[in-house]
């Protein structure tokens, strides 16, 4: 749904998190909800999530270069947390792996053709929120997002430990 106010376009529907975010988030998610020590498997998250164990392939690299999940290659190997569940916030997170919230054409100087911009407050506005958006966001860390972890257990269908 585009709107417009002023001349100026505005894509309400771009403030949409990436797919590839939304299973970073999940990888994340499902790799807190395992005992200490004991390694996820792409196959595992996969099969939970149905996604592609492809694409998981590619989110579980990124994560790894960001020291978020650490990965033990081998026939017994797997991903675990790198680091303790409350030093991984979730707006931090989002902000690395997100590269487009240009909300407004204006965002974008390189691309700018609006005409009322030196006058415009609505763009200011929009980047209040975005930014209020991202200060939620880095309230949590992925220990909050795990905070129900029987229901969860039960929806991943992974077994009480």
């Amino acid at each position: 749904m585009l709107q417009y106010c002023e001349g100026a376009k505005v894509r309400w529907h771009s403030l949409q998190l990436k797919k590839y975010t939304d299973y970073a988030l999940r990888v994340l998610i499902f790799s807190g909800m395992k005992p200490d020590g004991e390694l996820a498997s792409i196959k595992e998250i996969s099969d939970v999530f149905n996604i592609s164990q492809h694409h998981l392939g590619k989110i579980v690299y990124e994560l790894n270069k960001l020291e978020l999940i650490e990965t033990i290659r081998g026939r017994n190997g797997g991903i675990r947390l790198a680091k303790p569940a409350d030093e991984i916030n979730i707006g931090m997170l989002v902000r690395i792996l997100e590269n487009d919230f240009n909300l407004l054409e204006c965002f974008d100087k390189g691309t700018n053709h609006c005409v009322i911009t030196p006058a415009c407050t609505l763009k200011h506005a929009l980047n209040k929120a975005l930014h209020s958006f991202f200060k939620v966001l880095e309230e949590y860390t992925l220990k909050d997002l795990i905070t129900n972890e029987e229901e969860l257990r039960k929806l991943m269908g992974m077994s009480n430990e």
